[in-house]
């Protein structure tokens, strides 16, 4: 296990990274699209050439590529990019809100336009926590698609202390239950080129950073939640919201669930007599 010293964190420093600016570009293949559709067991035939692609499908696109020997321990990219150089160990994606202005379709031309919008310090249960915001803009062959906000959250090593009388998780008016097994951690990764080692490398997980199991991504929870609320409503959503609650590990049981508010449905995933561990709301407005 890792030293479990918190670092200092400057964040008069970190907080020089507010404005920085990156773009990535793309393209949405028909290979990306066949095997998206194949990962998540999607019924028929994947979409064809000018055809729309499933709704959060763009967590795969134009993701840093950087040489295998410049990547942490952990298997992130070294840190002092785009991203600011935060010290603290453990990174997660803690959430996020997602605008839909379009389609993407097979074949489209991507463009990302991305800004570091705040660095914020906070003190937790476990020690000092670092929140990182980002915004996203997607262009495809030109036109707006999508405008994100995506939050990261930085901290220490520290094992958090054992939660106890954590309220079970209510149930969905629909539900789907789930098993979430390495294979498709690691497609996932594969799609997404995240090389972060909890999601895929089980001694890493459990030994250095010491969870019990394999994580699962939360974008894939709320891609997940995202593909079943289309489902649902036979459309996909103008506005995805979701965050973080409480990890889900690969040998967890647990369920998709959706309640209907509206011309809102409101979604979690939630372990077997267990808490909910990602909420999400979907709208059509």
């Amino acid at each position: 296990m890792l030293s479990k010293t918190s670092p200092v964190v400057d964040i008069a420093q970190l907080r020089g990274w507010i404005g920085r600016e990156a773009i990535g570009v793309d393209i949405v293949s028909e290979d990306l699209v066949r095997k998206y559709h194949a990962t998540f067991n999607f019924p028929g035939e994947p979409p064809k050439p000018g055809e729309a692609v499933p709704p959060l499908i763009h967590f795969c696109l134009a993701q840093p590529a950087v040489p295998t020997e410049q990547l942490g321990a952990d298997g992130h990219l070294a840190r002092g990019g785009f991203l600011p150089p935060v010290p603290l160990p453990r990174r997660m994606w803690a959430g996020g809100a997602l605008a839909f202005h379009g389609d993407l379709k097979v074949n489209d031309a991507v463009k990302r336009f991305s800004r570091i919008e705040d660095v914020v310090l906070k003190e937790g249960r476990t020690g000092a926590l670092c929140f990182v915001t980002a915004r996203h803009r997607l262009e495809a062959n030109g036109r707006l698609v999508l405008e994100e906000r995506q939050d990261i959250v930085y901290r220490g090593l520290d094992a958090p202390a054992r939660v106890t009388n954590v309220p079970q998780a209510e149930q969905g008016d629909h539900q789907r239950p789930m098993k979430v097994e390495p294979p498709l951690l690691f497609r996932y990764s594969a799609l997404t080129f995240n090389s972060h080692r909890i999601h895929y490398d089980r001694r890493y997980a459990t030994q250095v950073e010491g969870y019990p199991g394999l994580v699962v991504h939360a974008p894939m929870q709320a891609a997940l939640l995202c593909n079943y609320a289309t489902e649902l409503r036979g459309a996909p959503p103008s506005r995805f919201i979701f965050r973080g609650l409480f990890p889900l590990f690969d040998d967890d049981g647990f369920a998709l669930h959706a309640t209907d508010q509206g011309d809102m449905l409101k979604l979690w995933t939630a372990k077997e007599n267990g808490p909910a561990c990602l909420a999400a709301e979907a709208s059509w407005t």
